[in-house]
């Protein structure tokens, strides 16, 4: 029996888990929740990252003083593209940013007139997104920042994590891959970008691969946390790769989507697909575990659904998730369709769908009911279009969709992807991103041979639920309708 502790931070809360792995099966227990809330100051907004080491190191104290644990090893994967600086001296230069905060409006245009957009895509394979680690730092530049101008060192959010457990300073590749700063084809970082674009490449560390042992926890770490020496390894620090190691699936007849605040829905290749054809469809090459690249498509997700719950809260109505769930799958199905990435950033989220429906002349939902099933239909919708994408430009069918990660508990939308899509969906397992991240650890330490093992506990691990397409009734008008709102890229257009 070998027990491993999971760091997973998401953009909402993070925990600390205790995986066992034990006879073929892992078990997870969590020791540790709390909340990551973002702080605005001014007109900036921040992660507030020192309350998140803060409770990193409580969940390694509850490992190590409270139960005693003796652990095989420690890991963290966070949220992609986000970062911070260090000065000469290793400390912050400032406190790192939230990948929603306004400065990056206009960058892309920015960037653009500097380094043509298909440049950009032939170095990164990457979405264009304003949020991408690159033009997060190209508005630092253009507003003359002093902290990049100070910075000697770039660090993404887990490997500043894994630096101030182990005094390493390193990237680990997965995380590494979201930036737009990655060239997935050449291996390393695309450092002709920076240097175009006028940022210092000397900020950009050694990048190591998944399961990588990092070092020991530093004496003053684990004094602290009454823990005996501990290896921490660079899991598939981006929660996306961790999750995606862990889909419990056989073959290739699928494709995955890791639900939660975003869905990333995509494909496990073995090589990136950068070309013309991946670049009008704004796909994105990230890499994975075991040397594999995940072909996906970032999409807004469940993000709607948590930021109407926020204003009805506000509002003085609280609901459970579960309750908005039971009121959708009653209300009236496709009142309106909705472009859920149009609704990246914060703010009044049921009064901007209401514009929005008004502007593409839809009603508007007349209830928080039918707020909720839009959101979900829609969500179905984009599914369903991001599939045919992938299935058209790499000529194959994908007959399963392995839906993972917290967002696989809405059994509502489970079915409306089976409904929307035509294709079988399994559901689960929900902590999927840590039992990938424990099982990376696995493999780095030898314990586990490789992906297929490690798929295979998963799948030993899991209660699996099946999703059966059912009526077909409404959704092909439905899904006409979805793919002429503004701005929709389809498969059919290519």
């Amino acid at each position: 029996m070998s027990q491993y502790l999971a760091f997973d931070l998401g953009a909402e809360s993070g925990r600390a888990i205790l995986g066992t792995l034990t006879g073929g099966r892992l078990m997870l227990e969590e020791l540790h929740r709390f909340a990551n809330t973002p702080v605005r100051a001014l007109s900036a907004l921040y992660w507030d990252t020192l309350r998140l080491w803060h409770d990193i190191q409580r969940g390694l104290a509850i490992a190590g003083r409270e139960r005693r644990l003796t652990l095989a090893g420690i890991g963290v994967d966070t949220w992609g593209v986000d970062f911070a600086l260090l000065g000469a001296d290793g400390a912050l230069v400032d406190n790192p940013r939230h990948y929603r905060d306004a400065r990056t409006n206009g960058m892309l245009e920015a960037a653009f007139r500097i380094i043509p957009r298909e440049d950009i895509f032939a170095r990164s394979g990457v979405q264009f997104m304003q949020i991408n680690t690159l033009y997060q730092l190209y508005a630092m530049r253009l507003a003359e920042s002093p902290a990049l101008a100070s910075a000697r060192t770039l660090l993404m959010m887990p490997d500043l994590f894994n630096y101030w457990l182990t005094g390493v300073a390193r990237s680990e590749l997965t995380i590494a891959s979201t930036s737009q700063m990655y060239d997935p084809r050449r291996g390393g970082w695309a450092k002709e970008l920076f240097e175009r674009l006028g940022l210092p490449a000397g900020i950009l560390p050694e990048i190591v691969s998944p399961g990588t042992r990092l070092g020991p926890l530093l004496a003053s770490v684990r004094e602290a946390a009454g823990l005996a020496e501990t290896p921490v390894y660079a899991t598939g620090c981006h929660d996306t790769a961790s999750a995606v190691a862990a889909v419990p699936a056989e073959g290739r007849d699928w494709c995955y989507i890791s639900s939660g605040t975003w869905s990333l829905m995509g494909v496990e290749l073995e090589a990136p697909v950068i070309d013309e054809r991946s670049l009008a469809l704004n796909l994105t090459n990230e890499m994975g575990a075991a040397g594999k690249t995940r072909l996906l498509k970032n999409i807004a997700g469940l993000w709607l659904l948590q930021e109407c719950r926020r204003a009805w809260e506000l509002a003085g109505q609280q609901y459970t998730y579960e309750q908005l769930t039971e009121l959708a799958a009653a209300a009236t199905p496709f009142t309106a369709v909705i472009d859920p990435d149009a609704f990246l950033e914060p703010g009044d989220m049921p009064a901007r769908i209401a514009a929005y429906c008004r502007s593409t002349l839809q009603p508007e939902p007349a209830s928080h009911a039918v707020f909720v099933r839009t959101i979900l239909e829609s969500l179905a919708l984009r599914y369903r279009e991001v599939l045919e994408s992938l299935e058209t430009l790499l000529a194959r069918r994908f007959g399963t969709i392995h839906i993972v990660g917290g967002g696989s508990r809405n059994r509502l939308l489970n079915q409306l992807v089976a409904d929307a899509t035509g294709r079988t969906v399994v559901a689960g397992p929900a902590e999927a991103t840590a039992m990938g991240n424990v099982l990376i650890q696995a493999i780095g330490a030898g314990e586990v041979s490789g992906l297929a093992e490690a798929r295979a506990i998963v799948r030993n691990s899991s209660q699996l639920e099946v999703f059966h397409p059912g009526s077909a009734a409404g959704w092909d008008q439905a899904y006409e309708k979805y793919c002429a709102l503004p701005g929709r890229i389809t498969a059919v257009d290519h």
